[in-house]
């Protein structure tokens, strides 16, 4: 049995690698693997579990086919190596942090994909943006406005898992393995 690409997805602060890094060993225990992003940022501001690259760096390794996936948004370049389609072929599962943007590119891609929407309150997300402090208020208020566009009847409507994550981590975390345990029975 092929493994299940999970696509998770949600706006700077939603809480992604926060969540990524609580449910990590439980996934690793049930046959998931989370890929390692490679991101134009440095690696000392990254803030996940991924690689940082020059955007030189970057477009050579897209040229070179390095990356199943790739994308930019917010000024900055995306990967997700192509080592998944061997997880992926080998009955694993991967999860990958991607982008809403991206969603069309990635199910052309893998159209069995599991797409999982992160959400959050806007005044929990206003909340997390600013302290974390990687943008100015200009920034975190364009964030939210492109946030508030997204509308969640239309990523319902487009078949994606909502998973809030305005409250515990834990609560998110334990609805993400659910998630996955529920996807692995459908396989």
């Amino acid at each position: 049995m092929s493994g299940r690409l999970i696509y998770l997805m949600g706006p700077s602060g939603s809480g992604k690698d926060s969540l990524l890094n609580a449910a990590r060993e439980r996934l690793a225990e049930s046959g998931c693997v989370i890929a390692r992003r490679v991101i134009t940022r440095s690696a000392e501001a990254l803030g996940e579990d991924a690689i940082g690259v020059s955007p030189a760096e970057f477009d050579a390794q897209e040229q070179a086919g390095v990356f199943a996936l790739s994308w930019r948004a917010n000024g900055l370049a995306y990967g997700i190596p192509r080592q998944i389609d061997g997880w992926l072929a080998a009955g694993q599962d991967v999860l990958v942090n991607g982008s809403r943007g991206y969603l069309p590119q990635a199910r052309l891609r893998y159209p069995a994909l599991i797409g999982v929407l992160l959400t959050v309150e806007a005044p929990v997300l206003r909340e997390r943006l600013l302290r974390r402090g990687r943008e100015s208020i200009e920034q975190i208020e364009q964030r939210l406005a492109r946030n508030a566009q997204f509308d969640a009847a239309a990523a319902e409507r487009d078949g994606l898992h909502l998973l809030d994550n305005s409250g515990a981590l834990e609560w998110a975390r334990d609805n993400l393995l659910a998630l996955h345990g529920a996807s692995r029975a459908c396989a």
